[in-house]
Parts: C-alpha cells; sequence; structure tokens
C-alpha cells in the first residue's frame, strides 16, 4: 500500500470547504490539496446545487483528509475522534480552545493520570477531538484517528484490531491494555493501538451506553492502486458486514470504510469537466468500484454500459 493509503473522510452537510479551512488554519502543516465538484449538468442524489462543491482533500500535519458535502443524513458523534498529541502542555491549550470554540468540551483539558495535558473536545462541525501534551516517539504521527466500542459494538475493539491487523500489509497491534479491576470489564480493552502500514488507529471499549455508535459520517477510505487491491480489501472488509453504494461499507464491527482507487482525485478534479460528469455517474451506479469502467466512462468510451460491481 501506497503513503498515507488510509483516509479519514468526514461527512458534512455543505460545510467541507469551511471545516477544511479552519483545520488547515488550526494545525501544523495544514494544507488544501483538492477539491471536488458535483456535476454541473446533471442533479446529484444529495440534492445538492449543480456545480458546487463535493470534496475538499486537505491534510494535517501529514495526516491526508477528505471532507464531503453528503447532506444531512450523517453527523458526527464521538464514537470516532482523533488523537491529537503536541510536544507541551502550552500547545495543548492553545489548540484545545481554537477547537472549543464554538464547539462542546467533552472533557476539560486539565491534568490526567495518564497525561499532563488532556482533554476532550467536539469542535464546531461536530468532530471529535482528544487533546494531549507529550513527546512523541520518532516520526510517530501527530493525529491518529479512535474508534470507541460502545452500545452494541462494546468488548468489539481486540478482536477489530486483530482483524485489521491480518487485512493490512504490515499490520500489527503494538498494544492493547485492558480495564483494571474496578474500572470497567477487565476483558475489554481501555487503549489499544494498532498499526496498519504506515497508519496507525486508537481503538478503545467503552461501557458506558452514549447513545452513539460508529456512522458513515466518519469513514476510512482505502486508497487501491489497482482493481486486485480494491477486490482484495472490499472482500476482507465486507466479510460478516454490509456492502454498500458508490465503494461504501461497514465492516462487522459497524465502522464505515470506502474501498476507492487512487484515481478517483484525478477523475472528480478533472478540469475536463464532461469527463468528471460521466466519471461520477458510471460510480454512483456501483457497489464495489469498477476502476476500469470508471476509466472508460472518464475517458467517454461507454463506461455506464458495465453491469453495477456486486
Amino acid at each position: 500500500m501506497a503513503d498515507s493509503s488510509i483516509v479519514p473522510c468526514l461527512w458534512f452537510d455543505d460545510q467541507a470547504e469551511q471545516a477544511a479551512a479552519f483545520y488547515v488554519r488550526t494545525f501544523p502543516r495544514g494544507r488544501v490539496t483538492a477539491t471536488s465538484h458535483y456535476p454541473e449538468k446533471q442533479d446529484n442524489p444529495s440534492g445538492k446545487p449543480r456545480g458546487s462543491i463535493l470534496t475538499v482533500e486537505f491534510e494535517l500535519a501529514g495526516q491526508r483528509f477528505t471532507a464531503l458535502n453528503g447532506g444531512p443524513l450523517f453527523v458526527p458523534n464521538p464514537s470516532v475522534s482523533f488523537f491529537a498529541q503536541v510536544d507541551t502542555p502550552a500547545e495543548a491549550d492553545r489548540l484545545f480552545a481554537t477547537l472549543a470554540e464554538g464547539g462542546t468540551p467533552l472533557m476539560a483539558i486539565d491534568t490526567y493520570p495518564w497525561s499532563e495535558r488532556y482533554g476532550w473536545v467536539q469542535d464546531r462541525f461536530g468532530v471529535s477531538w482528544q487533546v494531549m501534551a507529550g513527546k512523541r516517539p520518532r516520526d510517530a504521527a501527530m493525529i491518529v484517528p479512535a474508534l470507541m466500542f460502545t452500545g452494541a459494538q462494546q468488548g468489539m475493539a481486540a478482536d477489530a484490531m486483530r482483524a485489521y491487523a491480518s487485512i493490512f500489509p504490515d499490520g500489527h497491534v503494538e498494544m492493547a491494555e485492558r480495564y483494571a479491576k474496578g474500572e470497567g470489564p477487565e476483558s475489554s480493552v481501555k487503549h489499544g493501538r494498532v498499526r496498519l502500514g504506515a497508519q496507525e488507529l486508537v481503538a478503545m471499549d467503552s461501557h458506558i451506553d452514549h447513545g452513539f455508535g460508529f456512522n458513515e459520517a466518519l469513514s476510512l477510505q482505502v486508497m487501491c492502486s489497482d482493481q486486485r487491491e480494491l477486490d482484495r480489501y472490499w472482500d476482507a472488509l465486507t466479510e460478516g458486514g454490509e456492502p454498500g453504494p458508490c465503494g461504501w461499507l461497514k465492516d462487522r464491527f459497524g465502522v464505515s470504510w470506502q474501498v476507492v482507487p487512487t484515481a478517483i482525485t484525478r477523475w472528480m478534479t478533472s478540469k475536463d469537466a464532461a469527463a468528471r460528469d460521466r466519471a461520477f455517474d458510471a460510480l454512483m451506479h456501483m457497489h464495489k468500484l469498477d476502476i476500469a469502467a470508471i476509466e472508460r466512462a472518464f475517458a467517454g468510451d461507454g463506461g455506464r454500459s458495465a453491469s453495477p460491481s456486486a
């Protein structure tokens, strides 16, 4: 897999551009890398204006993200958050204060047993961040996606980490700290980390039923270089799960993924509006994505005639 081949996707109603601009201003080494638009000559399933912004791709401290304008169907919640680890308490205070402006603190920025400075906040766009001070190992990422298994998924963190480590090249579980007696179910994961190639994920179980769970508002895009790679990830992640439209799926743990080709950015950001509209239309009629069919549609060679992928 290529570097940064797992890309978190943030679903918004129509705030993708504003959210990306806010995050790029807030985090170090922030930059917008690409912007795509809905078709200009046809309506779209999200009901957005023709030609309006579909996605904004951006980077924060080396972590790639996609922001999507998908309509009001899904709303982010803290079941998926992002650890943002900075070097000093002063940096943590600044970052937390910026993210909390117009948002909702979930755990106050303070000293805790696990960190000199830590806080959990849901920002103005509904995305959750866990801000923590502490020196990172050399070359460790500043921003790491975190999955909280709660409600119906409580107790699944360990199995999920093992499953993901078996699916992705060079995958391995780095740690799985269990709850101590009196803290929670001793068989559950208090804090776990799994490395999937170049990408690290945090996972934890919460025995408190928070009233929310995983949904499509926070998904993980798996960027694939060819159809063989795409097929392998699609088959592995849908096993026991649920395939969805346009390359989306839910795995057996309830986490949403998108298995997509790296070429999608080229198709969706082309200066040839007719070509990108044809690619969009072909993609919208698929479940598992067919790279060759979308490429034919993009080139104007009748990609729509292909049967929808299973």
